[in-house]
C-alpha cells in the first residue's frame, strides 16, 4: 500500500501472491492475468496509483515471463516506491506511445486472459484490438478464490479490524438513541471506527423501527423512538483490512416477540458459526442457519445469503449461499449474519465475521450477541 502507513508486507510476500496468483491463472486454463487498479493490484503488488484515469495502469502475469507492471511514465516514480515493486519489472510510457501495444507484446497471441473486474471498458476495448484472438474473463468469474485463504499476517490485520469493530460497539451502546436521527447515530458509528483505526468506513446502516425490516436500510432522518428495534451493521478498512459487523439493539426493554425473534437470529448465528470446519462446503453454513430460522416459523423473513467473504473488501468470495458447493479452507474469512425482517414492523442481523481453522472456526467479533438495551 502507498501513503504514510507502511505496509505490513515485504516484496517478497507480494513475489509470493504473484507467484501463486499465475499458477492458479495456469490451472484454470488462462495464458495470463490482466490486473488493473483496485483492490487486486494492490493484494498482488502493494501499489495503489494516486488516481485512477484514462492512463493505462496494468499488471501483467503471464507464466513465461517476470510479472510487469505497464504505467504512465509521471506515475512511475510513485510505483517505484510500492512495496512490491522490487518484485517485478515496470514498464512506463509516454502520452502519445501506445500502452495497448506494448501490453499486447506481453502476451504473444493472447488467448484468454483473466481480467479485473473493475477494469475500464476503454482499456478493456483497445485491448481487443491489440489482441484480436484474445478472449477475457473477469477475476471474479476466472480465480474467485485467489484471495480467499488469509495467510498468518492477515489473519492478524483482520482479527484486528475486528477487534476495532467491536471496540466502536462498545462505545456506540452508550449513547443515547431516543430522539436522535438514524443519520446522527450513523455519523456517531463512522466517527468511532475512524478512532479506533479505519483509515476508510465503508457502511454504517442504521434501521430503526421499520427501517430495520431492509436488509440495506443505510441511515435516514428518521428520528428513533423509545420502542424501537435498531439494526446496526458498520464496518470498513483498518491497515487495508476489512471489519463488518452487525448488532441488533433495543431502545428500551422490547416485547415478548421482539425478544422472540432476536433469540431465533442468534440461534440460527450459533448454528451457522458452528458449521464451520474445513472441508464442509460454504453452502452448508447457509443451511445450517436458514434450518434455524425457518424451523421458527420465519423462513419466508430471510431474505438474503448467511455470508459473503471479506479480506482487502468488505464483500468479496466465497459467499455462504445455497449452491456454493466450495470447500471450506483453514484461512478463508467470512460473515455469518442471519436477519429476520418483518415489513413495517421491524428487523433483526447478527453478523460475525468468521475465519476457518485447522478443526472449526474462529470468529473475530466478540461483543455480546444477546439483546442490548439502550436508551
Amino acid at each position: 500500500m502507498t501513503g504514510s502507513t507502511p505496509s505490513p508486507f515485504t516484496a517478497d510476500d507480494y513475489r509470493a501472491r504473484m507467484e501463486r496468483a499465475v499458477r492458479a491463472a495456469a490451472d484454470a486454463g488462462l495464458a495470463g492475468l490482466l490486473v488493473a487498479p483496485g483492490p487486486d493490484l494492490v493484494w498482488l503488488t502493494g501499489y495503489a496509483p494516486p488516481a485512477v484515469t484514462e492512463r493505462l495502469t496494468l499488471l501483467v502475469l503471464a507464466p513465461d515471463h517476470d510479472p510487469v507492471l505497464v504505467v504512465p511514465a509521471l506515475e512511475a516514480p510513485d510505483a517505484a516506491r510500492a512495496p512490491g515493486a522490487s518484485a517485478l519489472a515496470l514498464r512506463d510510457w509516454t502520452d502519445g506511445k501506445d500502452p495497448y501495444a506494448a501490453t499486447a507484446a506481453l502476451l504473444g497471441a493472447g488467448g484468454r486472459l483473466g481480467i479485473s473486474d473493475n477494469a475500464w471498458a476503454l482499456h478493456l476495448l483497445a485491448l481487443q484490438r491489440a489482441l484480436p484472438g484474445s478472449s477475457y474473463a473477469s477475476l471474479t468469474e476466472a480465480l474467485p478464490m485467489l484471495r480467499a485463504v488469509k495467510d498468518a499476517r492477515e489473519l492478524e490485520l483482520m482479527a484486528a479490524a475486528g477487534a476495532a469493530a467491536d471496540a466502536a460497539f462498545e462505545e456506540i451502546r452508550t449513547v443515547r438513541f431516543a430522539g436522535r436521527r438514524e443519520s446522527e447515530v450513523g455519523a456517531d458509528l463512522a466517527r468511532l471506527l475512524r478512532e479506533h483505526g479505519h483509515e476508510q468506513v465503508d457502511f454504517t446502516i442504521v434501521g430503526s423501527g421499520p427501517n430495520g425490516a431492509n436488509p440495506h436500510h443505510e441511515m435516514g432522518e428518521r428520528v428513533i423512538e423509545h420502542g424501537d428495534m435498531v439494526v446496526l451493521d458498520f464496518g470498513g478498512l483498518k491497515d487495508g483490512y476489512g471489519s463488518d459487523t452487525t448488532r441488533t439493539v433495543h431502545v428500551g426493554e422490547p416485547t415478548e416477540e421482539e425478544r422472540r425473534v432476536h433469540d431465533v437470529v442468534r440461534e440460527a448465528q450459533e448454528a451457522g458459526f458452528r458449521a464451520v470446519r474445513p472441508g464442509v462446503a460454504c453452502q452448508e453454513v447457509d443451511r445450517a442457519a436458514r434450518r434455524v430460522v425457518t424451523d421458527a416459523g420465519y423462513g419466508a423473513y430471510f431474505i438474503h445469503r448467511t455470508g459473503h467473504g471479506i479480506g482487502v473488501t468488505t464483500h468479496e468470495p466465497p459467499y455462504m449461499i445455497e449452491g456454493e458447493e466450495q470447500p471450506l479452507v483453514p484461512g478463508m474469512c467470512f460473515s455469518v449474519e442471519p436477519g429476520i425482517y418483518l415489513p413495517g414492523r421491524f428487523g433483526v442481523r447478527i453478523e460475525d465475521i468468521v475465519t476457518v481453522t485447522e478443526d472449526g472456526g474462529r470468529r473475530l467479533n466478540d461483543t455480546t450477541r444477546e439483546m442490548v438495551v439502550v436508551d
